[in-house]
This record gives C-alpha cells, sequence and structure tokens, in this order.
C-alpha cells in the first residue's frame, strides 16, 4: 500500500517509484501487444536460441507490467524494485555484448521502433534508469532497517 510521504524527499521518491512503474507498465503493453515483433527483436540479440526466445518474448511484457503495477500501487514493492534492477541489468549486458560483437539489433524496448537504433543512447538510457531503480531499491532498504530499528 502507498504510504503518503510526509517530506519534499519522500514526494520525490514516490513520484519517482511511480515514474519507474509507469514507464515499466507502458514499456510491457507495447511489447505484449505485439509478440511477434518483440520476437523479432530478442532474436537480433543472438543470444538465446528457440524456444528460449519466445519464452523470453512472451514473458517478459508481462513480467514488466506486473513488476511495474506493484510500484505504481505499492504492493511488493522490495520485489518490484529487485525485478527490475536485474532485468535493466541483465540488458545492460546484451546491449554491451551485442555492441561488442557488431550486431545490427532492434531493441525493441517500447514496442515497434521507427527510428535507427544508437547503441550509445540506448546504454546510457539503460545506466540511467538502472540508477534509478537500484537507487530506489537501496533508499527503501535503508527505510526498512530505520523502521525496523524504530527511528
Amino acid at each position: 500500500m502507498i504510504a503518503l510521504p510526509h517530506t519534499a524527499f519522500g514526494v520525490f521518491i514516490l513520484t519517482l517509484r511511480f515514474l519507474l512503474g509507469a514507464l515499466f507498465i507502458y514499456t510491457g503493453w507495447m511489447k505484449a501487444a505485439d509478440p511477434g515483433a518483440f520476437l523479432l527483436s530478442v532474436r537480433s540479440f543472438q543470444i538465446l536460441p528457440d524456444p528460449y526466445a519466445a519464452w523470453v518474448a512472451m514473458g517478459l511484457p508481462w513480467l514488466e507490467i506486473l513488476a511495474g503495477a506493484a510500484l505504481c500501487t505499492g504492493l511488493a514493492v522490495e520485489g518490484a524494485l529487485t525485478v527490475i534492477t536485474g532485468m535493466l541489468a541483465v540488458f545492460l549486458w546484451a546491449l554491451i555484448y551485442s555492441w561488442q560483437r557488431g550486431l545490427d539489433i532492434e531493441c525493441g524496448c517500447f514496442g515497434k521502433e521507427e527510428t535507427a537504433f544508437n547503441y550509445r543512447e540506448r546504454i546510457a538510457q539503460d545506466i540511467a534508469l538502472l540508477t534509478v531503480a537500484a537507487g530506489l531499491l537501496v533508499q527503501r532498504w535503508m527505510a526498512l532497517r530505520r523502521r525496523a530499528a524504530g527511528r
């Protein structure tokens, strides 16, 4: 459940959490709306063979939607932040690995994209999102520890 913050920092943290959750709901929905296109994006990384690529293409969008909804509703926030941080870290690795191999990939991050893929921009974007997610996770753990200690 969402507890309303009492400080400006608390409002900032809640806003970040809500925006990150909304972003993951949106990106998950865009992928789920066209699983065939997302499967082609997953295959373009040339990391997973079929049927694993198909399983990722079918399951990942719904995991994103679920994790995003958990952040927005305040249910299982620590779990959602852990999942999102993990997904972003794995995606960062996949981007760097694909760039190193010189692959011309199709990200599929926001559904079917019309613009040309730019590794530097996408890696910078992923690092920014990963920083936000990891920062929110650390802040959440610290807040829970303070509450448990009775401060």
